[in-house]
């Protein structure tokens, strides 16, 4: 399972807890008037980027890690060196990965589908007010939903990656009846893009990430704690410049005492209202 240790790590502390905190004690639902305000503040910005985490997957079937049912409270959680094993033993770690394809692990996302939330978020890039998502989830929602300005900051599972000259290819792109296999392009080394526990972030992700990040003056945190690093660190940095965060999560998180909205509930019920304010406000201004 050590290929996709680095999927959602921390976020997912519970199959009961959303950053974090307890889900015993439900939150109450975000009013139109804060709708209004995160569509007013969104509509202001100069530069809006979003940040999503494990809870916009979780609402589209994807299982938690941790907690009652979760896939690491049934199997054991994968081993913290995981890319350092990997690398010990390519051709071992991706016969162990191609005998899992139709696990309980990889199957939901074979079958996961976008929902509400990732499609409110492409509707706001079509608008033009969002001009950039950072993702921490691996399971491809946000592309297959129509996402353009993307970083997958813990890779996607749908991809394989040189860890040589970084180029990513879809599976059905490369042979696997030689393992490992090796690049097409520069004969490198292949792996999944999925980050595994102690592999670094690769670079020209990061570089994407505080490119955009440097421009915003306003971030959406959804699905997320943001207390991931280094994912967290683009949505802290701007909040610290000045910046507006704009939080939407079913429950408080490490992160609500900072942000300057906080809207309460999931990402595919919440994001939806937020992006038709944004739309209705839009035509608002310009009737």
């Amino acid at each position: 399972m050590s290929y996709l240790a680095g999927i959602w790590r921390i976020e997912h502390e519970s199959a009961r807890t959303e950053g974090g905190f307890p889900m015993a004690k439900a939150s109450r639902r975000a009013i139109d008037e804060e709708i209004r305000e995160g569509a007013r503040m969104i509509l202001a910005a100069r530069y809006a980027i979003a940040l999503t985490g494990a809870g916009m997957s979780v609402e589209s079937g994807i299982p938690p890690f941790r907690g009652p049912g979760g896939l690491w409270t049934k199997y054991g959680e994968p081993p913290m060196n995981g890319f350092q094993r990997f690398m010990a033993d390519p051709k071992k770690a991706w016969e162990e990965r191609l005998s899992k394809r139709n696990d309980e692990l990889f199957k939901p996302l074979t079958v996961a589908r976008p929902n509400p939330g990732h499609l409110a978020l492409v509707e706001m890039e079509e608008l033009g007010v969002i001009r950039f998502v950072i993702t921490q989830n691996i399971d491809d929602l946000h592309r297959q939903a129509g996402q353009k300005a993307l970083a997958e900051i813990h890779g996607n599972w749908t991809l394989i990656r040189c860890l040589d000259c970084t180029t990513r290819f879809h599976r059905d792109e490369i042979d696997l009846e030689k393992l490992p296999p090796a690049c097409p392009r520069c004969g490198g080394l292949l792996k999944s893009d999925t980050v595994s526990f102690g592999e670094p972030i690769p670079t020209d992700v990061l570089n994407m990430c505080a490119e955009h990040s440097a421009k915003a003056d306003l971030v959406i945190v959804a699905g997320t704690s943001a207390t991931v690093y280094p994912a967290a660190g683009f949505a802290l940095e701007v909040k610290q410049r000045g910046g507006i965060l704009i939080e939407v999560n079913l429950y408080e998180s490490e992160i609500t005492q900072y942000c300057d909205v906080s809207l309460r509930g999931g990402s595919a019920e919440v994001l939806p209202r937020l992006a038709k304010a944004v739309a209705e406000m839009r035509r608002e201004a310009l009737s």
